[in-house]
């Protein structure tokens, strides 16, 4: 796997230099990583799931946390191409593979092959911190940014108002298909102005079915066990001054609350996750960032225990326009958990870390 990827890279590199009379093609790279110290962490942190940050206390290190190299080409007026490799301090893996096919019909791209979803490409930009953290929806696992399939997306009116973006996929993220099960995913966009964007977002995962607890047949009767996530997103940016965003998420997973006590009981399984994040320009080197998320992953009021409040603050230093030095501390609390003693407080995680990222491509 690792020479077949080198042999591609190379001839990537290669083929320009045969091409001259084509259009010249882009390649680019950026890079992120920190240095981090866990200095809080509870004692059971191992035992608890749906956390944000993990490890155990006083754990440090030096980490990538992503590079990536991008190839794109002009095939033709009418067809373009990426393709992009990116890793961390393990073997690279590709991210992008696809074709894309302008104005199929007027206004709208066709784009096949390994792409980005529809979920939070806008949210993600406005809160333009990638390097510092994913936003919610790709943080709590419940939308892959990645997905192999096709799409279609482009304008809904002359203006540039508002635009829609339309994909199935494998939902295997950058991995093989491994069932028969597929993923559709839509987004809707406003813009209203230059400044203000919104996005309407919606998918639905079919999974296969699973047994009925309560059933006494033979074979068991089935329950579907589908995924339903919707998300809404409004963002404000002055440029060069600040932004401010605020997204909200809420997933359905049928039949996924399965519990055997007192009784057996079947009911849908509900998250909800909120988001609250902003920054403001200090000046030409240095701005100021901050997020609160509100996650929880089963609003049912006899799941208790398990919702998690995230914050994250830091300052951003450009060293100039393609590197910045980026001090940022986050912080996780959790819900108080139930124990046969009573509630048991959890001590929240604590990390701090530099973080450098740069563009170096």
């Amino acid at each position: 796997m690792k020479n077949s990827l080198t042999a591609l890279m190379l001839l990537i590199l290669w083929i320009p230099l045969y091409a001259q009379d084509k259009p010249t093609p882009k390649l680019s790279g950026i890079m992120f990583g920190d240095y981090f110290y866990n200095v809080s962490r509870d004692t059971g942190i191992a035992s608890l799931a749906n956390t944000a940050i993990n490890g155990t206390r006083d754990f440090n290190g030096f980490q990538f946390r992503r590079i990536n190299l991008t190839y794109d080409a002009d095939i033709s007026p009418e067809f373009t191409s990426r393709f992009r490799l990116e890793g961390t301090t393990g073997a690279p893996f590709i991210k992008d593979a696809y074709l894309k096919w302008r104005n199929i019909i007027p206004g709208s791209d066709l784009v096949f092959g390994l792409q980005q979803t529809p979920a939070f490409e806008i949210s993600e930009g406005m809160w333009g911190y990638r390097s510092v953290e994913k936003t919610i929806l790709d943080l709590r696992g419940y939308v892959t940014p990645r997905d192999l399939g096709i799409s279609l997306r482009g304008a809904l009116d002359d203006n540039g108002i508002y635009s829609y973006w339309l994909m199935i996929g494998n939902n295997s993220s950058v991995g093989s298909e491994t069932d028969k099960y597929k993923r559709v995913y839509a987004h809707i966009e406003v813009k209203p102005t230059e400044k203000i964007e919104m996005t309407l977002y919606g998918d639905y995962r079919m999974k296969s079915d699973i047994n009925d607890p309560r059933s006494t047949t033979v074979p068991a009767k089935t329950l579907s066990n589908n995924s339903i996530t919707t998300a809404l997103f409004i963002g404000y940016k002055e440029k060069n001054h600040f932004a401010v965003g605020v997204e909200g998420f809420y997933n359905i997973l049928e039949n996924g609350m399965i519990t055997t006590a007192p009784t057996i009981r079947v009911a849908d399984k509900n998250a909800i996750g909120i988001s609250l994040f902003g920054s403001y320009v200090l000046s030409e080197q240095f701005t100021v960032i901050g997020r609160y998320d509100y996650f929880d992953p089963d609003v049912d009021s006899k799941a208790t225990g398990d919702s998690r409040n995230y914050v994250i603050t830091g300052v951003d230093y450009k060293v100039n326009g393609k590197v910045s030095i980026i001090p940022n501390i986050q912080m996780e609390t959790f819900e108080n958990v139930p124990t046969s003693t009573g509630n048991k407080s959890v001590d929240p995680s604590v990390t701090a870390r530099v973080t450098l990222s740069y563009t170096f491509l």
